[in-house]
């Protein structure tokens, strides 16, 4: 499975960013009341043209996103501003590890930049999960953007975070930067 990473890494950038969904004739105001729930099966699409569209985030094929729209939804969540899917986090709980949240991708659209969306959608993510304690996910080293989410998400939460080996780069079969794995714990709730 890709691992999470976002759509923007530049300096600077406040969260997790993607382009314009170019199906989208224009743009969703920012000041479009924002909604974050967990996904519809049919927004799997709209999931992977904003990661498609996004040109950063490991692209998995359209099926693993409506698949993860419809079987996963309660451990995934969609941004909805001005009746389009604006943004989305993909997430499961690990099988040996329940009482975790993995969380696998983050995309936001360019467009929603400073409403503080990807931190939002964590949010709502753990206090969705009321038997979740602790979030995962990897990050190669070189996205500032996801490190920063993670790391703000941990402070608001009261949380410490860890970094353990995850993904070694030898272990990837097409050159991909390593994938370290980081655990925040133990989860508030806000």
């Amino acid at each position: 499975m890709p691992l999470p990473t976002e759509s923007d890494t530049r300096p600077g950038t406040p969260e997790p960013s993607a382009t314009t969904d170019i199906l989208s004739t224009t743009p969703t105001a920012s000041d479009e009341p924002l909604q974050i729930r967990p996904p519809e099966a049919g927004e799997g699409a709209a999931m992977w043209r904003l990661a498609r569209d996004g040109g950063e985030l490991d692209l998995n094929t359209s099926y693993a996103y409506l698949i993860l729209a419809d079987d996963f939804a309660a451990t995934c969540r969609v941004a909805v501003s001005g009746g389009e899917v604006v943004g989305f986090v993909l997430g499961y709980c690990p099988p040996a590890r329940p009482s975790h949240v993995f969380v696998w991708q983050v995309a936001v659209r360019s467009d929603q930049r400073g409403r503080r969306v990807a931190a939002r959608m964590l949010d709502d993510l753990v206090d969705g999960l009321p038997e979740v304690e602790a979030m995962e996910a990897t990050v190669t080293e070189s996205n500032t953007a996801s490190r920063r989410l993670f790391a703000a998400f941990a402070r608001n939460r009261g949380a410490e975070l860890s970094w353990s080996a995850g993904v070694r780069a030898e272990d990837f079969p097409d050159g991909h930067e390593a994938e370290p794995r980081l655990l925040i714990s133990p989860l508030s709730r806000s």
